[in-house]
Order: structure tokens, then sequence, then C-alpha cells
């Protein structure tokens, strides 16, 4: 199985490049990973200019000789791309895996919005370095490689579902990239924001006629939460809740997504 690796948000992580290639080649060697010269290439904050991250992507997701896509890290920018990319997707992208999550939530979500290839919320290329980083990344090759759904988030219960980082979906409200989750359980987390903005976030997806019709939402990780000042007073249970009530669909609990060695695979729709 060929795997693509693309780079379509911020500048690469080179040193994930031996770690994540040994470990396929021990655990996965029916696997061949295939990294994109674009993964290392810089332009300012970006992985390339926007017009190469585009080619890179189209070039890997056009190949029917590539079977999957695995981003290499998120970061910010492939919002910047869509417009390029989305149109020009051809007949070998819609047979297509793609994984990552984070800043990639703006490429799962346009996909998904446009019923091409099967978009996965799941770790990515560079979580190799997290610590137990093998058994992190194991799960989006697994899935890849021998469909093992040991890696799936555990709450999945057969109805269609979506994950995304917070500030990502609260981009994608108004804009054209954002799918229909009408009667989709969605899942959501965030990662090095204070609580204020957090919740902040959650009043805009609370209040958006985009996201009307949801059967539910499940609240995954808040990590690296910065400072605030002064101190909140408020847990994010009674965040989720207070929106989820506003919102009127049920929160469904906890979820095992985010920015964290722990985070599993969402399918979009159902697994």
């Amino acid at each position: 199985m060929k795997i693509g690796i693309l780079a379509p948000s911020s500048i690469g992580n080179p040193a994930a490049e031996a770690p994540v290639s040994a470990f396929a080649a021990i655990a996965y060697p029916e696997v061949d990973l295939i990294f994109h010269p674009q993964c290392y290439e810089a332009d300012g904050h970006f992985a390339g200019s926007d017009e190469r991250r585009a080619s890179a992507f189209l070039e890997f997701a056009n190949d029917p000789g590539i079977d999957a896509i695995w981003f290499l890290r998120g970061g910010y920018g492939s919002n910047r791309i869509l417009s390029r990319v989305m149109p020009n997707l051809g007949a070998a992208a819609r047979h297509k895996t793609y994984i990552g999550y984070s800043d990639l939530g703006f490429v799962l979500g346009a996909l998904y919005a446009r019923g091409i290839g099967r978009p996965v919320h799941g770790p990515m290329v560079s979580d190799i370095r997290r610590e137990g980083g093998d058994v992190t990344v194991a799960r989006s090759l697994g899935w890849l490689a021998r469909g093992d759904r040991q890696g799936l988030e555990p709450g999945l219960d057969g109805r269609p579902a979506a994950a995304f980082n917070l500030s990502i979906l609260a981009a994608l409200i108004g804009t054209p990239w954002l799918p229909d989750l009408a009667d989709h359980v969605l899942l959501i987390e965030e990662v090095s924001e204070p609580m204020y903005a957090v919740d902040r976030l959650l009043f805009t997806m609370a209040n958006a006629t985009q996201l009307k019709g949801l059967a539910g939402v499940r609240l995954g990780g808040v990590t690296a939460v910065q400072p605030n000042e002064p101190e909140w007073g408020e847990s994010l249970e009674f965040m989720i809740r207070r929106w989820c009530g506003d919102m009127g669909v049920p929160y469904l609990g906890r979820a095992e997504i985010g920015h964290t060695q722990t985070n599993r695979l969402v399918p979009f729709g159902i697994a």
C-alpha cells in the first residue's frame, strides 16, 4: 500500500520522517510511505507557497498509484489552498482515505462536503514525536493498511459522526467548506486557548445556523489551556452543557480525541 505524505499547512517537521519510516517498516511492512518533497519546503510560515502546497496536494491526490493521503502536521494554512484544490480533484482522489486533524479539519470538512474520498480525523505523521508516539501513529497506519478498528474512538455508536478542532469549526461556519452535519454526532476538541476563548468558540458553534439538526455533541481534550485573567470561574462540563442547551442538542459526554497521545480515529460519516 502506498501512502502519500503531504504538508498542506505550516512548515513541516523533517525529524518525523526517520522514526515513522522505521516504525512502519517493522510494524507495517506492507506499507510504502512516500514523502512529497514539498513537506520540507518553506515560504515564511508555510510549507511552501500556497501554489506549491496546492500543486503537491493535487499531484498525490490525483495519482491512482497512491492509495491514501496522510498529513504530516497541522499548524495553519490548509484553508488557503481549498479553492485551488477542491475543484481540481479527479477520479483517483475520490477513492482515497485522508487522515489528519487540527488545521487539516479545513481539508477534511471540504472533502466531506463534496463527497470526495474518506476523510478521517486522526493522528498525523508528526505525532510519532510524542512520548509513546508509535502507539499513536499505529492507529492511523493500522486503519489505512489493515482496516484495524482498534484505533477508532470508542464512543462511535453507528450514527454518522464528524470531528473538528473547535477553532477550525468556527472558522468554517458561514463558508461553503463546512459540510452538512445534520443528524451527525459532532466531536470537538481544542488546544492552546484560554477558557474565555473556548467559551466564545462554543457560543459560535451553538448559534451557527449551519449546525442546526445535530444529533449531539461530544467534547474531546481541551489541552494546553492558556492563563485566564481574571481566573475563569466555570468548568468545561458546565460550559459545554450550557451551550448545548442553548443549541437544543444533547451533550453526549467526553470523547477520546484531541492534541494528545490518546487521539483516536473518527471517520467522517459512519465508521
